[in-house]
């Protein structure tokens, strides 16, 4: 524990250990920091300044000496399920400029991270939460975990997932998961390579915490120049396609009350729709 991780009544930016947001833990262990995510409330759901902290725990560790790698887990039976769609998206903001969009996001900081990442999936992992996972070094997950894109349905073009699914599971298996939003057990994310390890729930930490020190058992600069081959495979993603599908569009617009009002989007043919959202 650090002498920075107690909130304020007041919201407030990240300082030191202090992420800028009493929904994120940064604890120390020794020479590894453990990120974990802890909003059961909302059953993890991210909020900008979240994002936005998981983002400045890689730099954190990226910048101090005495750290070697980062661990980012959940609680409970979640991960991370993704962006918060509800009225609470803005509980804990502390001030972040209007307008960064898609910049508050941690997912090229973790892909491009020098010190090694790992995430530790103990649970429901999609939207974002899938991202993270995928850039991570390696991620663990536990045995009940599940995973999820569920974008499209939201009306969201997501061109990051456009990019990397099919670079990292294939491209029959991307057009599953994207176009219909399948859930993904953590048997086939295991053989999909979707993650590398799988772990029992009760040992996912412990397996994750392993890992990382195997990856901190690399050559830093040489590690450094690997992992710079490996992440030009992913290719770069239509960052304007995604800023003009994040714009408030009509889709966006649908899949949001949809997704608030717990129906079917107004696209899907009346005799075709289900109970509850998509």
């Amino acid at each position: 524990m650090t002498d920075t991780t107690v909130a304020s009544d007041r919201p407030r930016p990240p300082e030191g250990d202090w992420l800028g947001t009493p929904f994120l833990r940064f604890e120390r262990e020794g020479s590894l920091a453990i990120v974990t995510v802890d909003r059961p409330k909302s059953r993890n759901a991210m909020t900008g300044a979240m994002y936005f902290g998981v983002r400045c725990a890689v730099d954190r560790v990226n910048s101090d000496d005495s750290l070697a790698g980062l661990v980012i887990t959940g609680t409970g039976d979640v991960f991370i399920p993704g962006g918060d769609l509800g009225p609470d998206a803005m509980v804990d903001d502390w001030g972040l400029p209007p307008g960064l969009g898609m910049d508050v996001t941690p997912f090229e900081s973790i892909r491009n991270s020098a010190k090694p990442v790992v995430s530790a999936v103990n649970g429901l992992c999609q939207g974002g939460g899938l991202l993270i996972a995928m850039m991570s070094d390696v991620a663990v997950a536990s045995d009940r975990s599940t995973f999820r894109a569920p974008e499209l349905l939201r009306g969201i073009a997501d061109t990051g997932y456009a990019q990397y699914l099919p670079a990292q599971i294939g491209i029959p298996r991307a057009r599953d998961m994207l176009l219909t939003g399948r859930i993904v057990t953590a048997t086939e994310a295991m053989d999909w390579g979707l993650v590398t390890r799988l772990a029992s729930h009760d040992d996912v930490m412990v397996e994750a915490r392993n890992v990382v020190t195997a990856l901190i058992g690399a050559a830093p600069k040489a590690r450094g120049s690997v992992k710079r081959i490996i992440n030009g495979e992913y290719g770069r993603y239509d960052r304007m396609t995604m800023d003009a599908s994040l714009a408030g569009g009509d889709e966006i617009t649908e899949g949001w009350f949809a997704f608030k009002e717990r129906r079917n989007p107004n696209w899907v043919p009346e005799d075709l729709r289900t109970e509850g959202r998509l």
